[in-house]
């Protein structure tokens, strides 16, 4: 495993703590990391974007879908219904999972399906009015009245 020392990011940046905390994450997450189970993520439109997980075999209620500071955490426990059965093969993987997807700032969980053993997790992104870039007009010279000096008497003060 290799080890960065990112200590020269951190002083040379002011307020981009989310960046690095991400960096971190990602360079200290394991490469072997498990594929269970397999998803994508599809772009549905300019701002709306969509995970698809494969969870064949489980129930609604064996699923979660969950929203915890920025982070979605999809996860399933199966439930022992299987108890009594004898398998000869058993290659539908049914086991327990937790998968966590790392939301960027204003992007909302709109709804999540599950049907034909998918589980569908809709997301939008919604940029404040405040922050959206605005037209700024710039006036005319001839457009603006002249700027009139008022002139004080004044006294010297000596």
């Amino acid at each position: 495993m290799r080890h960065f020392d990112l200590a020269p990011l951190y002083r040379a940046t002011v307020g981009f703590d989310q960046i690095a905390d991400l960096m971190d994450r990602a360079l200290a997450s394991d490469v072997s990391q498990a594929t269970y189970p397999p998803y994508n993520i599809e772009k549905t439109a300019d701002d709306a974007y969509r995970i698809s997980i494969a969870v064949a075999g489980f129930a609604d209620a064996d699923l979660s879908v969950e929203l915890r500071d920025h982070q979605l955490v999809v996860s399933a426990r199966k439930s022992d219904e299987d108890d009594g059965k004898t398998f000869l093969h058993r290659g539908i993987a049914t086991r327990a999972f937790e998968r966590r997807f790392t939301l960027a700032d204003h992007v909302r969980v709109t709804g999540a399906v599950h049907e034909h053993g998918m589980l569908h997790i809709d997301l939008q992104r919604e940029i404040p009015e405040a922050l959206k870039p605005r037209r700024i007009e710039i006036a005319r010279s001839s457009d603006r009245p002249a700027i009139e000096k008022d002139v004080v008497d004044a006294q010297s003060v000596n």
